[in-house]
C-alpha cells in the first residue's frame, strides 16, 4: 500500500499540521490501497496565505497571457508523457474501467489543456472602444484573485482541468481541494505543476474532508470558489460565499431527459443513453437518466434499452475488455440500491438489472445497469438524482407533454432530443430549460462550448471563452485627451 505523508502547499511538499490520514479504498477489493495526508484548517490557512502572497506580490498575475499559456503548454506535454500511468492510478482509486479512464478521465482532460490554451490565445485580454462622450474606453481583463477549486470524486481530472487550467491562464492563484475518495490523481498532478514551472505559491493541493472543505470555501482570503458537487452541498457553498461576497461558480446535480420523438430509432436512442448515461457506472452529473418516449412506442424503446444495457460487460476495471466497473463507495452503492427498491415499491416495471451483484462478481461495490419502464413522472426514480446506472423510461402522449415532463424538474443541467429532423430537434432544444443540450446525442463536452446548468443545477459556466471569463474581472478605463496648456 502506498503512502503520501506530505501536502503540496505553495508549490512545496510540506508536513501537514495534523497526523490524520485519508485512507483510499479500492471499490473492487474493498480494501485499502493508499494513505495520504489529510489537510486541516491550519493547512488551508497556509495554502490560502501562499496563494494570497503569490497573487498580491508575485509575478504570475502580472505576466503576459502568452507566458502563462506557455506554462500550460509545458504542463500538457508532461501530462501526455505520463497519461497511461495516471489512467492506471484513476482505475485503482475509482474503479473506472481502464478503457474509460484512458479515454475520458485522462485523454479528454489532456486534449482540453491544449484547447483551452488555444482559446486563451484568441481571448480579448485588452480592448479599446469609443465612448459615448468622446473619450476612449480601454478594457482590461484581469484575474479575479485567489481561487478555491473544489472537485468531486467522479471525474476528478476532467473537473480539475476545467477549473484550474482556465484559472491559471487568467493569472489567478489556486487552492485545489480534491475529494477524499480520489486524492491520488490530484497529488500526481501537483508534481506536474511543479515540473511545468508554475511559480511558487501559485498552486496548492489539499485533500481534506467535508469540514475542512467548508472552511476553505468560507475563507475570507478566497476571491472566487469554483465548486462541483451535489445540489445540497452547493446551497451550503453559496450561503458561505454570500457571507464574504465571494463570487462563486456552481456546477451541481442533474436529472437530464432524453426526448425520443416519433421518428427516433429506438436502437440509436439506446446506444446514446448507454454512452451518456452509463459512463462511470452512471456517476456523471449530466447523464441522460430519464428517457421520454411516445406511449405507443414504449415497449420498443424499453426493450432496446434493456437489450443494450444488458450487453454491457461488467467486471474487473483493470481488464481492457471491461465496460463498467463498480460504484466508487459502499455508501453510493447502498444509495443506488435504495432507489431501485423505491422504483419497485412505487409500481415501476423493472425490465433489466436490479439490486443483485452482476453475474460472476463476488465482491466490490457493483450495481447492474437497471432499466425501469412505465415510470410515472411523479415517482422518486423520475425526480431525484440517483447517480448510478438506473434509467427511467417515461411515456408521453404528444410533444407538448414531453417538453412539460422534461421541464418538470428542479434540475436543468443537460438533455437531448432524438429525431430524423435535425431542424425540428433544434426547435425542441429551444423549449427545454437546461444549460446544455444535445440533438441526436448526449451532450458532448467540447472545450469550445460553455458548460453549466440552470435552476438547481447551479450557475456560471466552464469551458469556452465564457469559462475563462469566469476567472477574470473587466476593468474599464476612460481616457480623455491631455489638457491643452494655456500659452
Amino acid at each position: 500500500m502506498s503512502e503520501r505523508k506530505e501536502l503540496f502547499i505553495g508549490s512545496e511538499w510540506v508536513a501537514p499540521s495534523t497526523g490524520r490520514r485519508i485512507e483510499v479504498i479500492s471499490p473492487v477489493t474493498e480494501e485499502p490501497i493508499a494513505r495520504v495526508a489529510a489537510a486541516g484548517v491550519a493547512d488551508v490557512d497556509r495554502a490560502v496565505a501562499a496563494a494570497r502572497r503569490a497573487f498580491d506580490e508575485g509575478p504570475w498575475p502580472r505576466t503576459e497571457p502568452a507566458e502563462r499559456i506557455g506554462v500550460i503548454r509545458r504542463l500538457a506535454a508532461l501530462y501526455g508523457e505520463r497519461r497511461d500511468e495516471l489512467a492506471e492510478l484513476i482505475t485503482a482509486e475509482l474503479g473506472a474501467p481502464i478503457s474509460f479512464a484512458k479515454r475520458a478521465q485522462v485523454a479528454l482532460p489532456w486534449s482540453m489543456m491544449s484547447a483551452l490554451t488555444d482559446i486563451a490565445e484568441k481571448h480579448p485580454w485588452r480592448e479599446c472602444r469609443p465612448g459615448v462622450y468622446g473619450q476612449d474606453i480601454v478594457l482590461r481583463r484581469e484575474p479575479v484573485g485567489v481561487v478555491a477549486a473544489v472537485v468531486p470524486w467522479n471525474m476528478p481530472q476532467f473537473l480539475t482541468v476545467t477549473k484550474v487550467v482556465p484559472a491559471l491562464l487568467a493569472g489567478c492563484t489556486v487552492v485545489l481541494k480534491p475529494a477524499p475518495e480520489a486524492p491520488l490523481d490530484a497529488l500526481f498532478l501537483a508534481e506536474l505543476f511543479e515540473r511545468a514551472g508554475v511559480p511558487p505559491g501559485v498552486v496548492s493541493v489539499v485533500p481534506a474532508d467535508r469540514d475542512v472543505s467548508a472552511y476553505l470555501v468560507a475563507h475570507p482570503g478566497v476571491d472566487k470558489v469554483s465548486f462541483t458537487g451535489s445540489t445540497a452541498a452547493g446551497r451550503q457553498v453559496a450561503a458561505a460565499c454570500a457571507a464574504n461576497l465571494t463570487r462563486v461558480g456552481l456546477e451541481l446535480g442533474g436529472k437530464s431527459a432524453a426526448i425520443a420523438l416519433d421518428d427516433a430509432d429506438p436502437a440509436a436512442v439506446a446506444t446514446a443513453v448507454r454512452f451518456s448515461g452509463m459512463g462511470m457506472a452512471g456517476q456523471i452529473c449530466n447523464a441522460l437518466t430519464r428517457v421520454l418516449v411516445p406511449a405507443r412506442l414504449i415497449d420498443d424503446h424499453a426493450e432496446a434499452l434493456a437489450s443494450t444495457l444488458d450487453a454491457i460487460r461488467i467486471g474487473d476495471p483493470a481488464d481492457p475488455r471491461t465496460e463498467m466497473g463498480p460504484l466508487v463507495t459502499e455508501r453510493q452503492r447502498l444509495r443506488v440500491r435504495r432507489y431501485i427498491d423505491s422504483g419497485l415499491r412505487e409500481g415501476a416495471r423493472l425490465i433489466a438489472g436490479g439490486t443483485d451483484l452482476p453475474e460472476g462478481v463476488r465482491r466490490g461495490w457493483y450495481v447492474r445497469p437497471t432499466v425501469f419502464s412505465d415510470v410515472d413522472p411523479s415517482m422518486t426514480i423520475a425526480r431525484e438524482e440517483i447517480f448510478g446506472p438506473v434509467i427511467a423510461v417515461i411515456p408521453y402522449r404528444d410533444e407538448d407533454e414531453a417538453v412539460r415532463i422534461a421541464n418538470d424538474s428542479e434540475y436543468g443541467l443537460a438533455g437531448a432530443v432524438f429525431t430524423a429532423d435535425t431542424g425540428h430537434g433544434l426547435d425542441v432544444a429551444a423549449r427545454v430549460r437546461t444549460g446544455t443540450f444535445g440533438v441526436n446525442q448526449g451532450y458532448s463536452m467540447d472545450p469550445a462550448a460553455p458548460f453549466g446548468g440552470v435552476k438547481a443545477s447551479g450557475y456560471g459556466r466552464e469551458l469556452g471563452h465564457e469559462g475563462l471569463d469566469g476567472y477574470l474581472d473587466t476593468k474599464s478605463i476612460s481616457v480623455a485627451p491631455p489638457p491643452v496648456r494655456a500659452v
